[in-house]
């Protein structure tokens, strides 16, 4: 699909964005600190972006990886902070290099240069204004793949508004199903609430998921579920609400490849593999819920 406004609107975009970073509120944890001067909110974050690595990635979903594999570019630090993070060094301790939008841009050619079948940016909801102005870089040099934004989903309303047109598909991962869980595992206020927003809004801007005939994820949203023990995922809420208040035809992947990482071994409750029985549950809430989740 590849963007679809003009790369003038796209450098307004890139432009508004940036301004946002001397006042930060890119993100829902809405700090308000100045990040272009070298002050760090809650992502640690600086005003450039700050990547981990990239490459065609086949470990995706297959509508994503295709034959040629996504085009993943892993950015560091997190607007979140979850005690049982799977990518820590990434996310939590901040193992990566600033990048210039230039050469986040080039990056992005190199990809598609690849044969990647997409672009896949992957934790982005903090580097929103560097990936729009790194974008101004690559639609320049011809990049005309599908963007994936491959979130956390804590992303802020208004700095998903600069992204439509710009985003072809988006991908939330809903990592729980009520405010309390995740404040508590992942230092995120009202989290449900802003996800569920997020999430309207993204379905807003590219509808269901399209698969061309080659099998490929053309544009669309597709939701990740983590399975977390005795389902502190609140698997049940989730699948309704995508099924009662985004569309009954959401693709949702279901996942059940949670292990104790990080912090969890702080909390008992979360100290352990789940059971074959707690994802067969959370499975049948989403089949039940008549959700896809054949991905």
């Amino acid at each position: 699909m590849g963007i679809r406004i003009s790369v003038e609107e796209l450098r307004r975009r890139a432009a508004l964005a940036i301004e946002m970073l001397e006042d930060c509120n890119v993100c829902a944890q809405d700090c308000h600190v100045n990040r272009l001067e070298g002050e760090l909110g809650f992502c640690r974050a600086p005003g450039n972006a700050v990547i981990s690595t990239y490459g065609p990635h086949h470990g995706e979903e297959d509508v994503l990886s295709g034959t040629r594999g996504s085009g993943t570019v892993f950015f560091a630090h997190c607007n979140l902070s979850c005690v049982f993070c799977q990518n820590c060094d990434i996310s939590q301790h901040d193992e990566g290099r600033e990048v210039e939008a230039q050469e986040l841009g080039e990056i992005m050619l190199k990809l598609q240069a690849r044969g990647c079948h997409n672009i896949n940016l992957v934790s982005p909801s903090h580097f929103v204004p560097q990936i729009l102005a790194a974008l101004v870089t690559a639609v320049e040099g011809g990049l005309d793949i599908p963007i994936v934004y491959n979130t956390g989903g804590y992303d802020a309303l208004h700095t998903l508004r600069l992204l439509d047109g710009v985003i072809d598909i988006y991908m939330p991962d809903i990592k729980f199903g009520s405010n309390e869980m995740g404040k508590k595992y992942a230092k995120a206020p009202q989290y449900y609430d802003i996800v569920k927003a997020a999430v309207k809004e993204m379905h807003r801007q590219v509808g269901d998921l399209q698969v061309n005939e080659e099998g490929l994820a053309t544009r669309g949203l597709l939701v990740r579920h983590l399975v977390l023990p005795g389902d502190i995922s609140g698997s049940g809420a989730v699948m309704q609400f995508l099924a009662g208040e985004i569309s009954p035809s959401t693709c949702v992947n279901v996942m059940e490849q949670y292990y104790p990482a990080h912090k969890a071994f702080k909390y008992p409750e979360l100290n352990r593999r789940i059971t074959p029985r707690e994802f067969d549950r959370a499975l049948e809430k989403a089949e039940k819920a008549g959700l896809k989740v054949d991905l």
